[in-house]
């Protein structure tokens, strides 16, 4: 029966990551995959982390299964991270999945069960895995308008206009801060805007928030989250602890329904039904590593001030590049690097150009020219705007 199994494409950025390590130049710079690294290179484990394993280490007794959903300590925590006080703990129904992919699969399953006509508007770009786990799952995906090449921003106008076709059983998929693969982000007006339309229209927004943290601050980053989550009857979050507390292959990730109080049971039920059919019981390590870290003062004040030096060593590093493409090109149409957030930005420019790039100087970025800041040093920030330069962007 398997020969008539089809082969499926490749992943571009694992491809990329594959051609990478086989590029024997010493002065190649990696600007694909979306990995947090430091100055010297490596992705650290994170001090609070390490903390909280050892006291997981010494004080666990057992390895039985938790609950379907997950550990109720860690729901709490991430409930209280991601919506603050925006809306009561008991309209919140939540999950915990395999990362934050694992959210948004489940989300979109979710949708499927609620309504399977239903479709899913998604921004041009998005992350490349919510258009493939849509294609699969079979859904009606519409693109609304998202990234403006020529500044760098959002078409702003283009989205409203094409948001505003939306109607009541859809979704809007909508990225809570740092948005991948752009970097561009809403203004607090905009998102205001986008809540409105919403509003009119009663389509149900989903929010994918994997960076928080990572753009400007915390509470910064998750104020359009909880925007939206207090001004919609109902809303959908998958949130990843992937990147802000760096566990990666900790695989930790939640789903939250944000609906009335009144639809609690039924939405909480639905989530650990929808578990039991996937994987049965969620990951626990990397939950309990979070629910460790966000319940203990101290070790949450560390974890925080650590994420800070993260974000902050990202800003320096947008704000060297903007600085050195400004000198070499005697211009200021690269300023929007600056003004970006998160760990990637996308330069806007065409494939051949992102081809150049590697070919003649080993600096290799997804072919959309997404590329991660968090790949750069104050060393390489130099070599890759004498590139940029060279190849005509």
């Amino acid at each position: 029966m398997f020969e008539t199994l089809k082969a499926q494409p490749a992943d571009k950025i694992l491809a990329l990551v594959q051609a990478y390590r086989e590029d024997p130049r010493d002065t190649k710079i990696d600007l694909g995959v979306g990995v947090y690294k430091d100055a010297s290179g490596n992705t650290p484990i994170m001090r609070a982390v390490k903390a909280a394993e050892q006291r997981i280490w010494e004080s666990q007794d057992t390895k039985v299964y938790t609950g379907l959903a997950g550990d109720p300590a860690y729901a709490d925590a991430m409930a209280a991270l991601v919506l603050g006080d925006a809306v009561p703990r008991s309209s919140v129904a939540a999950a915990a999945t395999p990362g934050g992919t694992g959210a948004v699969r489940q989300a979109f399953e979710l949708v499927r069960m609620a309504n399977p006509e239903a479709r899913v508007f998604v921004s041009d770009p998005t992350w490349p895995n919510h258009l493939s786990i849509l294609s699969y799952l079979g859904m009606d995906v519409v693109n609304y308008r998202y990234f403006d090449s020529d500044t760098g921003g959002v078409n702003f106008d283009g989205m409203i206009e094409d948001l505003k076709t939306a109607k009541k059983g859809d979704v809007v998929l909508l990225h809570g801060c740092c948005h991948n693969p752009t970097g561009a982000n809403l203004n607090s007006a905009e998102w205001d805007a986008v809540i409105e339309v919403l509003q009119n229209t009663g389509a149900v927004p989903m929010i994918d928030i994997a960076y928080q943290g990572f753009g400007d601050g915390l509470e910064a980053d998750a104020a359009a989250t909880r925007k939206v989550a207090s001004s919609v009857p109902e809303c959908l979050i998958a949130a990843s602890c992937s990147k802000n507390f760096g566990i990666y292959r900790e695989r930790t990730g939640i789903l939250m329904i944000v609906a009335s109080e009144a639809a609690h049971g039924l939405n909480q039920a639905t989530l650990a039904f929808l578990n039991r059919q996937n994987y049965s019981f969620p990951p626990d390590h990397g939950a309990r590593i979070v629910s460790t870290i966000l319940h203990d003062a101290e070790l949450k004040a560390d974890w925080m001030a650590e994420l800070e030096d993260v974000r902050n060593a990202m800003l320096g590093l947008r704000e060297q590049l903007a600085g050195e493409l400004q000198k070499l090109s005697g211009s200021d149409r690269f300023g929007f690097l600056a003004q970006h957030r998160g760990m990637f930005s996308r330069l806007g420019t065409t494939p051949d150009k992102v081809d150049a790039l590697r070919e003649k100087h080993g600096i290799y970025m997804v072919g959309d020219s997404r590329m991660n800041i968090a790949g750069l040093n104050s060393d390489s920030v130099p070599i890759l705007a004498r590139a940029i330069i060279d190849v005509g962007i």
